[in-house]
């Protein structure tokens, strides 16, 4: 009969919440980073500039088919052999930030191409300028489309993470093997971590749900 021991876990439970905290930081800062990069490199992939097409083909082909833990090692350990630094937490963002940029560039460009050339017609038709038309005619409909798609990289993103505890950046993961460590309660330890985890991916659910539904409303019919 096996003997719970949960009681040495909750013990240092404010360690966990601490690593948690580590974790939806690192997560929302590649999330809106990510977001970024995904938006610029998917408007250059989808332009008629070849060199800019080629180089974010490369970046994105390169991320896509290597694993993320080769990635975060060559960032932390192969990047200070040319005199580029990081302790862990930063290197965990960049290289989380540049794992869903490139997943991200996929999404939204496929979101672009689903836009009717005859609507970026009619906004040339009324005037409007280039960066107008990105942003109200090409963009926000493409967004729109791509949401769920890109929010459930985010939350991928988010479970991702756990893999940055490998070159010792603090996150909940990281928190989880230091209490396992001490407590040598491994079921109860991992089973709290895996509560946390799956609370943390609800609760982002949510916000992202909310966030659907006042960013991309349609308009009422009167």
């Amino acid at each position: 009969m096996y003997s719970f021991k949960f009681a040495p876990v909750f013990a240092n439970f404010g360690r966990l919440l601490e690593g948690a905290a580590v974790t939806l930081e690192l997560s929302c800062g590649a999330m809106l980073l990510g977001l970024v990069i995904s938006i610029v490199c998917a408007a250059a992939r989808t332009s008629r500039i070849v060199p800019l097409q080629w180089i974010v083909s490369v970046y994105v082909e390169v991320i896509r088919n290597t694993p993320f833990l080769v990635q975060i090692f060559f960032i932390y350990f192969g990047l200070p052999a040319v005199g580029i630094s990081f302790n862990p937490n930063p290197a965990a963002l960049v290289a989380l930030t540049i794992n869903v940029g490139a997943y991200g560039t996929e999404i939204i460009r496929a979101g672009i191409e689903s836009i009717h050339w005859g609507q970026v017609e009619a906004g040339i038709a009324l005037g409007l300028k280039r960066l107008q038309i990105f942003r109200y005619i090409i963009l926000k409909p493409a967004l729109r489309t791509v949401y769920p798609a890109l929010t459930s990289q985010f939350i991928f993103l988010m479970l991702t993470s756990s893999v940055v505890s490998v070159i010792s950046a603090t996150d909940l993961a990281a928190a989880g093997n230091d209490v396992n460590s001490e407590t040598f309660a491994s079921f109860e330890t991992y089973i709290v971590v895996t509560a946390m985890y799956l609370v943390m991916s609800t609760i982002l659910s949510g916000i992202f749900a909310a966030i659907q539904r006042v960013a991309f409303r349609y308009p009422m019919a009167r």
